[in-house]
């Protein structure tokens, strides 16, 4: 009887453990606000795989719910039950959209917990091969020459090369007529084929095509030079003459408002080894991004800086004129 008892009472006391105490149990999905193929994806599917792996092999299925900048995925992702098994991978246009777009369905600083940052991406300034210009010097005297007849291709409105062209135009002076694709690979297309004169993407695009000598590359966006062969010729903008310019396009990871705590504690642990991943590690250098090793991989710090971001890149979008409605 006394045994009985025993495992009667443990059997109880296994009851009464909260629904996250054996968490995760089944698999969790990751929304991905952008579209399968583009540079979020990439880094999406590397580092479910990491993740997966400090999960307790659980698998972590990617969920490409793209449109609207961005803003159909997050939204998808902080109306999702808050028990861990959806999350959302985004990236600097969750901190642009608010100034981006007159309306929103959700509130970026409020709808979500903040579980760490994983990587940042340089972008870098390239054109078509029929632009004379070789270096950014001669790039800037090309554009003071053909004000008015300048076109800038981007992947669409909230996308990467959309913030960074905004960014560019600003510290230029020089305003240029904004062409906007479908993603990345038309505008690439277009960009290649002299259709269109500039662009400003995330090394995720454009080192392949920097490599094959495919396009003209003149600068990196961030402070200090690059290590990735196949860039680190490439000077700053900095250091080209545009003193303070520093643009990458980060991700993190978010949960949906209201995850138990006990279930955010696990996710970010969990992030902070797959960050270590060898695998995983190796993927981000090739494509020229920066894995964060800083205080941001904790969710207070990450939300501070996604909250400066907001700042930042609201003066920029509204000092461009561009707000959208939603």
């Amino acid at each position: 009887m006394k045994r009985l008892s025993m495992i009667a009472m443990a059997m109880a006391a296994t009851a009464a453990l909260p629904a996250w105490a054996e968490y995760p149990e089944k698999p969790i999905t990751l929304v991905v606000p952008f579209a399968a193929g583009g540079p979020t994806d990439k880094v999406a599917r590397d580092f479910a795989e990491a993740l997966r792996k400090q999960l307790g092999n659980i698998v972590v299925l990617v969920d490409n719910a793209g449109g609207a900048g961005g803003t159909i995925g997050a939204a998808k992702a902080a109306r999702a039950p808050n028990d861990g098994y959806t999350l959302l991978l985004h990236h600097v246009s969750l901190a642009t959209s608010p100034a981006l777009y007159s309306k929103l369905p959700y509130k970026t600083l409020e709808d979500f917990e903040y579980l760490g940052m994983v990587n940042e991406v340089p972008m870098t300034v390239i054109s078509t091969k029929k632009l004379p210009a070789n270096n950014f010097t001669e790039l800037r005297k090309w554009l003071d020459g053909h004000r008015g007849k300048i076109n800038l291709a981007n992947a669409g409105v909230g996308s990467a090369s959309h913030l960074c062209g905004l960014m560019l135009q600003d510290a230029l002076k020089v305003e240029m007529q904004p062409i906007s694709y479908k993603g990345t690979a038309p505008a690439m297309t277009d960009l290649i084929s002299g259709q269109v004169d500039l662009m400003c993407d995330q090394t995720t695009n454009t080192t392949a095509q920097i490599e094959a000598g495919m396009v003209k590359a003149f600068a990196v966006t961030t402070q200090q030079r690059l290590k990735t062969p196949a860039l680190a010729a490439l000077p700053t903008l900095d250091e080209s003459g545009l003193k303070g310019f520093n643009v990458t396009i980060w991700h993190g990871l978010f949960a949906p408002k209201g995850t138990p705590k006990a279930i955010t504690d696990r996710l970010n642990s969990a992030l902070k080894l797959a960050l270590k991943d060898p695998v995983f590690v190796k993927s981000q250098e090739g494509l020229g991004a920066v894995i964060i090793n800083d205080a941001r991989v904790n969710g207070p710090e990450q939300k501070q800086f996604v909250e400066a971001e907001i700042e930042k890149w609201g003066a920029v979008i509204k000092a461009a004129g561009q707000q959208y409605v939603q």
